[in-house]
């Protein structure tokens, strides 16, 4: 019975390189697959490509590809990857590029795009945002990046069409590892709802990497993980049926176990019986798993309920600026010294007419988690330091401005003993959505040779 070995070898944007190396050279791997957008990403990637048509790609794809593309080559693992982010075309070419600085040969290079609709975003200004209590034409003149989630089908096409380096902008977190098994198996994403099912599956658990492997799982003393400094990232060997098992190369670190999985299976979903993707309705209700092994867990049971008739489309948008600054307190009656100067700075931005949309005062250590409801019943009365934050939101990055600095003024303005000021204005780019029908998208699959 036909099998194959699918990797992953990122979670998000910013994850680390090694776990992805050894999984190369020693997970005998056929794909490995690199989740790196997350919902504001590629907004931030929009950002860049409008200050540079070269950028927009996620910013960590030339160390990357620097480091996976002979290993690729070299181990015939084929390569799928949403490090497009706003700008995959970009991205293929720079890909190309260091493929040629490599001396790496005989690899075909795609990029799918279609999912950027910014273009075409004005038919859509009638329709109500998800998140927010207006129309999205409301909101029409702070939209940065307007992106559909893509399914399978670009990807599939590039696999059909012999790429082995697979390059996307927006797709859906298991597309990455579902466009691999209607290619390898030939199921048909129409027609049988447990292999569908399954396969969203799949991708749901690579996606965040070592997440399942017990990156995220570890809590000391309660879910102890061994050698988390050598955290080894997850691989899943399927067959044609839909059987697969979790597992991770040996002697790498973490943990695979049923509570791992189930852990991740649960987590970013709305609801098990229905979670929406674009390939498929997944039910994950009645899925079981079961220890094979040391590292080694069977999961079964996932179906599907078909396809959502609309996408979604993630928009982000820029939204306000936040004006922050930070300085500690300690020794005795350090929250006292904290509290007041918190009620300085309060009282200042008032002085001085600064214009705020939110305040926000934080005691780190105390209570900047959990604020005061669940903080004052686990609190010491004497605290040996305190880090006072204060924030703002504003329209501007004046107003916003005028916040970090007064929180800094307080190191010869404020009460006895803070330090470590520090301060911070930043532009927040945030995300909204709407749904959108399936048929509006173009899918378009570009491809290079080196």
């Amino acid at each position: 019975m036909k099998k194959i070995r699918i990797g992953s070898g990122a979670g998000y944007a910013g994850d680390r390189i090694e776990p992805a190396v050894e999984l190369m050279e020693k997970g005998n791997l056929d794909y490995i697959i690199f989740e790196c957008l997350a919902e504001r990403t590629i907004a931030i990637g929009q950002k860049d490509k409008l200050a540079d048509p070269t950028k927009g790609y996620n910013q960590l794809l030339e160390a990357r590809m620097n480091k996976i593309l002979k290993l690729a080559k070299e181990n015939h693992i084929k390569v799928i990857t949403n490090m497009g982010s706003a700008n995959p075309l970009a991205a293929m070419n720079k890909t190309v590029e260091i493929a040629k600085s490599l001396g790496v040969t005989g690899l075909k290079i795609a990029a799918v795009t279609g999912d950027d609709i910014l273009p075409q975003i004005d038919q859509y200004y009638d329709n109500s945002v998800l998140e927010l209590d207006c129309k999205l034409g409301d909101i029409k003149d702070s939209l940065l990046s307007t992106n559909v989630y893509l399914g399978c089908d670009g990807i599939l096409e590039a696999l059909e069409n012999g790429a082995d380096i697979v390059i996307t902008g927006r797709v859906s977190d298991p597309a990455l590892s579902i466009a691999p098994l209607v290619h390898e198996f030939g199921w048909n994403t129409n027609d049988n709802p447990d292999q569908m099912g399954q396969a969203v599956l799949v991708g749901h658990l690579l996606e965040c990497a070592g997440q399942v492997t017990g990156g995220y799982y570890a809590d000391p003393g309660f879910k102890d993980v061994p050698d988390l400094d050598r955290l080894g990232f997850p691989l899943i060997e399927i067959d044609e049926t839909g059987h697969f098992t979790v597992s991770k190369v040996e002697g790498s670190g973490g943990l695979v176990c049923e509570d791992t999985c189930k852990e991740q299976m649960i987590y970013e979903i709305h609801n098990p019986e229905a979670y929406l993707t674009p390939d498929a309705i997944a039910d994950f209700s009645h899925v079981t798993f079961t220890q094979q092994g040391k590292d080694i867990v069977a999961a079964a049971n996932a179906t599907s309920h078909g396809k959502p008739e609309t996408l979604k489309v993630s928009i982000g948008y820029r939204d306000c600026f936040i004006g922050e600054g930070e300085i500690s307190y300690g020794g005795p009656n350090s929250m006292a010294r904290a509290q007041l100067a918190a009620d300085i700075i309060e009282k200042r931005l008032k002085l001085i007419g600064c214009d705020m949309e939110e305040f926000r005062v934080d005691y780190i250590g105390f209570n900047s988690l959990y604020k005061d409801k669940i903080s004052s019943q686990y609190a010491p009365d004497v605290f040996p330091e305190i880090r006072l934050r204060v924030s703002g939101r504003t329209k501007d990055k004046e107003n916003a401005t005028l916040i970090a600095n007064e929180v800094e003024a307080l190191y010869t303005n404020g009460p006895a003993g803070g330090a470590g000021a520090t301060k911070k204005v930043s532009e927040v780019v945030s995300i909204c959505s709407i749904f959108v029908p399936r048929d509006i998208v173009d899918i378009q699959v570009s491809y290079q040779e080196v």
